[in-house]
Order: C-alpha cells, then structure tokens, then sequence
C-alpha cells in the first residue's frame, strides 16, 4: 500500500456558542485528497502546545487556507481594525512562526487567500485592511448575497510573471481568477518574487526566494472545484509532488 504523504492543514479557532472548535473548510481538504493526493491532517489552533519544529518533523507539507478572520495588524504594524472585524488570535500564534519554519526546513508550503496574507506577514510585510478604500484597486470582495458558484466564478485576470512557477503551471502568460478579499499585499516582503498581478497591479501571488523547499502563494482560491481548472489542478499536482518528495526524502 502506498502511504499518501501527510500534510498539516492549521485549523481556524471559532466559537459555536458556548464551546470553540477548531475548524477547516472542507473544499480545501477535498482539494488536497483529489488534485494533490496527499493525507491533509487538520491542526488544532493551540499555538503554546504545538511547537512548529514538532509538528514538522512529522509532516510532509504544509497548507494555509482561507479564511472569514484577518490577521491582527498588530503583526505588521498597521493600525487597529475596523469595529466587527473577525480575527483569530490563535491561528495568527500557530501559522505564523509554523510558515517561517517550515520555509526554513525546506518542507514544501502552499498557502491561499488567508494564508497567502499570513506568508506574507511573517516574512515582514504588510496588508491593505480595506482594499475598497484604497485609490487604484477595484473591489476584490465577493457579494455575499450571490450563489456559491458566482462568489467562486471568474472575476479577473492575472498576469503570470515570466519565468515564474505559475506561468510554467498555466502554459500561458495570465489566467482568469476568482476574487473573494477584503485585504490585499500592501507591502510585499523581502525576499520574495512576485509570480502574478492582478489586472489593477494588485501583487496576487509570490514565492519566497532562498527556501529550499516548495513553496507558492496566491490570493485567489483554486481549491474550488479543483478538478474542473486545469490551472487549478497542476497547482496543486505540483504541490503534492513536492510534498511526495518530502516524503521520500524524509524515510530515506
């Protein structure tokens, strides 16, 4: 029996009153087992009991999700958040230090919308909280009040960077993306390449330069219906032939 390699998928930290739960949308998990053919492993959001270096050790990716919550922009320095804005304090202390470690050691990291945001933030930068109030960006939040199926649709195009990992994935220079985000890259980290643009000059997607490992991010969501994109589906056929290789390397 082949064994699928394990990948750590950090759970957000919600309330379902009066208890919390640790949760993960299920469109990424079924992304992961059908386009990527790996075992995704739900991480509870205990940052003081779950130190990154023990977790990794054992894991063979690692995955960031989207998410409702914003990072707390005490992490990058920005002002307090609009009044009703849903943050997640335990999932900032889990995915943080968790991303730069595993950049560190080499174990390959896929991260989305949230996640993508998160990357980013952990490597120094900074985000936009509105993006609607912000000269030269059109709206890159969904209507809520749609179907599924139009919140997830088509909403732009996105340069692909020449030379990059998504233009090899795509086989062409741009792609159609969904949009679903309030927040946006308002400083990109150091140390990064931008892999994509959106068609207002948003930076949409980015890989760290000097990890060893696999790594992507993307602001939009290809987790959705995975395996009706091919775009969608490379990308996370690459990841999961990263992580394959992980694993491979690390049994010996």
């Amino acid at each position: 029996m082949d064994m699928r390699p394990i990948v750590a998928v950090p759970a957000d930290r919600r309330y379902l009153d009066p208890h919390a739960y640790h949760m993960v949308g299920e469109k990424y998990l079924r992304a992961l087992i059908d386009a990527a053919d790996v075992l995704p492993i739900i991480v509870p959001a205990l940052p003081d009991d779950i130190p990154s270096d023990e977790l990794l050790v054992r894991c063979d990716g690692v995955f960031l999700t989207g998410s409702y919550s914003n990072v707390e922009p005490q992490h990058y320095a920005g002002k307090p958040s609009a009044e009703g804005t849903l943050h997640d304090a335990a999932r900032d202390g889990l995915t943080l230090p968790l991303a730069k470690r595993a950049l560190e050691e080499g174990v390959p990291l896929f991260a989305v919308c949230r996640g993508y945001q998160e990357l980013n933030v952990a490597l120094g930068g900074s985000l936009h909280q509105q993006l609607a109030v912000v000269a030269g960006y059109h709206e890159h939040l969904e209507n809520k009040k749609d179907p599924l199926d139009v919140q997830y649709g088509p909403s732009h195009q996105v340069a692909l960077m020449e030379g990059g990992l998504l233009r090899q994935l795509a086989g062409s220079d741009s792609a159609s993306v969904n949009s679903l985000h309030a927040q946006g890259v308002a400083r990109l980290a150091a140390g990064v390449t931008v892999e994509a643009v959106a068609d207002d000059g948003l930076i949409e997607a980015f890989r760290v330069d000097d990890a060893p490992g696999f790594n992507i991010a993307v602001q939009w969501h290809p987790e959705w219906q995975v395996t009706d994109n091919e775009f969608s589906t490379a990308l996370f056929k690459a990841f999961g032939d990263a992580c394959r290789a992980h694993a491979a390397a690390r049994q010996g």
